[in-house]
């Protein structure tokens, strides 16, 4: 067993955290405090490398693994929550949807683009009356000759605006509840499509939020993903790889939090000494450390099972779960560590306290992961096979992506 990362995972590591701190850091206190996305570093980002990182070299990527993924995840999110929403959204939700469940003919039009970055990717899922219970979409989809109508609005869709590539989920047959639901891959440009931002967001309000709207909505029959009535299963297995970035970045927020903790309680002096020697700080930043680390290895875990293409709901919900409510505990107490300076945004915490908490909620909130967790410790959830599972690492030893 080999904790130690890689030689290309720690280029990666570095990539990431160079660009995070040199081109992100130096305005993200101003674009939060404005709510301003800038559309700017998905160019830089397709540049370095980071907006296909795991997709095969076949199709244009970097032909890195989960663990790849993961790594850079943590490094984007140490700077700010909305550099790893970005990978969240364009890789795991939709651009490994479209590996894992595209045909050729579908891989080969939208992967190369969205694994260099001329085009950004989303993911239409969530309604306003439908999130967790995804059964109550109703957002629906009538085939017409060689295309689908589709009507409906989705909501809370991270780059809603910037996007050009959706995957959206509509109804096709009602009656059969979640087993009438089917994916379809959704163009900025096609008749019908718009979209618009949702201002005065909690936190991440330097990423770009919004809603999509469907009126009559015309998508080629060839952009069907997967068969119709497999849309539930899409989602379920792109929210695999979506909460596996999302409890990577947990841990990157936690090591935030340690990083400013650590030096603002070395700074800082009270009653006569350095914050540092008080017990109870040295407590909470020891609480920290403890969860990042633990985080990193659950984190680790359910990235090996990818690598080696194997089912791993289980362990990403586990990982997820348990990062996002140990980030929003470590944020908090950054700022108790801060004090009043923690409530105000000449520190980074204040603004890392209203990130983590998105993340408890969205892909999976903790009381879903929970029950997960539990139904599966009793033997009340079992993984079924799934038509397609994700390639696992490295592709050329799997056949080829999607064999």
């Amino acid at each position: 067993m080999d904790f130690a990362l890689s030689e290309e995972h720690r280029m990666v590591q570095r990539i990431a955290r160079e660009f995070a701190e040199k081109e992100v850091a130096p305005h993200i206190r101003e674009n939060d405090e404005k709510g301003f996305f800038d559309r700017r570093l998905l160019d830089r980002m397709g540049e370095l490398g980071l907006l296909g990182m795991c997709l095969p070299e076949k199709y244009g990527g970097g032909g890195l693994d989960y663990i790849s993924l993961a790594v850079a995840s943590e490094e984007l999110e140490r700077v700010d929550t909305s550099l790893r929403v970005v990978l969240s959204v364009h890789i795991g939700l939709c651009s490994l949807g479209i590996l894992q469940w595209g045909t050729e003919d579908q891989r080969k039009r939208y992967l190369p683009d969205l694994a260099q970055g001329r085009r950004i990717g989303a993911f239409g899922l969530t309604e306003p009356n439908a999130g967790s219970d995804v059964a109550a979409l109703e957002a629906t989809a009538v085939r017409d000759g060689d295309e689908y109508v589709l009507n409906g609005e989705k909501t809370w869709i991270s780059l809603a605006d910037v996007a050009d590539t959706f995957l959206v989920f509509a109804y096709t047959d009602k009656s059969k509840r979640h087993r009438g639901i089917s994916a379809f891959i959704v163009e900025r440009g096609f008749k019908g499509f718009s979209s618009s931002s949702i201002h005065g967001k909690l936190g991440v309000r330097a990423g770009n939020t919004g809603s999509l709207v469907l009126e009559d909505c015309r998508v080629p029959a060839a952009n069907l993903l997967g068969e119709e009535g497999e849309g539930f299963k899409i989602a379920m297995s792109c929210l695999d790889n979506g909460r596996f970035t999302v409890a990577a970045g947990a841990v990157g927020l936690i090591q935030a939090c340690i990083d400013a903790s650590v030096k603002y309680a070395n700074e800082r002096r009270t009653f006569g000494v350095p914050l540092a020697e008080h017990q109870l700080v040295q407590r909470m930043i020891a609480h920290m450390v403890r969860d990042c680390e633990a985080c990193r290895l659950l984190v680790y875990r359910a990235g090996w099972l990818k690598n080696r293409g194997e089912r791993n709901t289980r362990e990403t919900a586990l990982a997820k779960w348990a990062a996002t409510e140990a980030s929003f505990r470590a944020a908090s107490d950054a700022v108790q560590i801060h004090g009043a300076y923690g409530y105000c945004n000449e520190y980074p915490v204040e603004r890392f306290l209203r990130n983590s908490k998105g993340a408890v909620i969205y892909e999976g909130s903790r009381e879903i992961l929970e029950i997960m967790v539990g139904q599966y410790a009793l033997g009340l959830r079992r993984d079924k096979p799934i038509r397609r599972t994700l390639p696992g690492w490295p592709y050329e030893e799997e056949g080829g992506a999607g064999a």
